[in-house]
């Protein structure tokens, strides 16, 4: 099985903690070189450090805010035009904020539509001819299980994960003819900021000890545990490599089996 991404070179978004930065890794891991992409330089320089000590191969970093889509467009324009040729994308942003859908507001669908499906269609643009010229292309989004079964409370994120999980299918469709595969990962409870955030207020909103909380929502989860970043790191990188070539337009849950549809 072929496994090996050496000569290959990947931009990996949000890749400065959590499954960004463990998907960042496993690429450095298996031999590509990595363009890191965050707001933060002095994290962003802290984990090219990180990956150049730990991999030897040449690692790099663009500073964008995903909140300004066409701005994030400009600085990978810019990047492009010195490195022209990525072979894969890995678009990967926080979530909305959580709460029921009667109570958002417009704004809150508007600024999530443009930080999740905007601009992941601008950097994919930006990188689709150069993976036309190479015959070779990796497009991997990193969304949510809530694209299979909608997750309480959290109305706007299960309405903008839904449109990203459509948009890549169809940009699957059009771009399987050139070697370009376009796949979703989707990660179930895993042990992140995020998560931690999201337990310790729902902790404090109804009283209760953050280890109770915890139990509670592994007691949903087939494998009684929560993931860890690497595990969804790895489904990522292993649809990057050449032995899925075949394995386009899909949604791959990674989430020890709590999602409750096939």
């Amino acid at each position: 099985m072929n496994l090996d991404l050496t000569n290959k070179r990947a931009i990996v978004c949000g890749s400065t903690q959590g499954i960004g930065k463990a998907v960042a890794t496993e690429l450095a891991l298996l031999g590509a070189s990595i363009t890191l992409v965050a707001r933060n330089e002095d994290k962003l320089l802290e984990v090219t450090k990180e990956l150049d000590t730990q991999h030897g191969q040449q690692h790099e970093y663009i500073v964008a805010d995903f909140s300004d889509p066409y701005n994030l467009n400009i600085q990978v324009q810019a990047y492009l035009d010195q490195r022209p040729e990525i072979h894969i994308l890995v678009n990967n942003t926080g979530g909305p904020a959580g709460g029921p859908i009667t109570e958002a507001i417009s704004d809150e669908f508007l600024n999530a539509f443009n930080q999740h499906l905007i601009a992941n269609h601008l950097l994919a643009k930006a990188v689709i001819p150069g993976m036309k010229a190479a015959k070779y292309g990796r497009i991997i989004n990193i969304i949510s299980t809530s694209v299979k079964q909608p997750l309480h409370g959290l109305g706007v994120s299960n309405t903008i994960r839904g449109a990203v999980a459509s948009w890549a299918k169809t940009m699957a469709n059009e771009l399987g003819q050139f070697g370009i595969t376009v796949n979703n990962v989707l990660p179930g409870a895993t042990r992140t900021g995020r998560l931690e955030s999201i337990i310790e207020n729902k902790a404090k909103k109804t009283a209760t000890e953050v280890d109770t909380v915890e139990e509670e929502m592994m007691k949903e989860i087939p494998a009684r545990r929560f993931a860890e970043p690497e595990e969804v790191a790895a489904a990522a990188a292993f649809l990057a490599t050449p032995a899925a070539a075949y394995i386009n337009g899909i949604n791959v849950p990674v989430d020890g089996g709590r999602t409750g549809c096939l």
